[in-house]
Parts: C-alpha cells; structure tokens; sequence
C-alpha cells in the first residue's frame, strides 16, 4: 500500500516528524546533563504524542486516498477492502 502525500498534508507530516527530532535530540542531551527525571519524562510524552499524531495523519490521508480511489474507478471493492484492513491494523499499532 503506497500513500501519496503529497502537498499540505506531506509538508506537515515531515515538519512534525522534524520537530520530534528535535525533542528526541534534546531529551539525549538532558540525560546526559542528568537532568531531573520529571522533565525528560515530560518532553519524551510529548515527542511519543507528536509521533502518534504524525502516524494518525497518515493513516488519514490513506483512508481519504482509498476511499477516493474507489469512487474514481481506480481501485476495486475488493482493493479498498484489502487497504482498509491494512489501515485498521495500522492504527491499531497506534492505539
């Protein structure tokens, strides 16, 4: 199953994606500090939900796509089913 994001929903997957980095990337660096246990649990909450949030939007997009390909004619019943439960199970992993 391929997703093409394209346009507005790729850019703000990427720039969350990117913003998680950055978080990840800080909360190393508060280890290292020996920062107080609190404050990297918070930050490593808020990159887990970040991630979450990136994951759902794909999925959304994928579901938007199949549900668009089968009204063009693209794709089959029996392909959008296929996708559908593909998609399930992904959000799923993110539930």
């Amino acid at each position: 199953m391929e997703l093409d994001l394209a346009g507005a929903e790729l850019k703000a997957v990427l720039n969350r994606l990117r913003r998680v980095q950055g978080q990840i990337s800080g909360v190393i660096r508060m280890l290292e500090e020996g920062r107080d246990c609190a404050e990297v649990v918070m930050q490593l909450s808020a990159a887990s939900r970040a991630l979450d949030r990136a994951g759902f939007s794909i999925i959304a997009t994928g579901l938007q796509q199949c549900l668009a390909d089968v009204e063009s004619g693209q794709k089959s019943e029996e392909d959008r089913a296929q996708m559908m439960a593909q998609l399930e199970k992904l959000f799923l992993s993110l539930a």
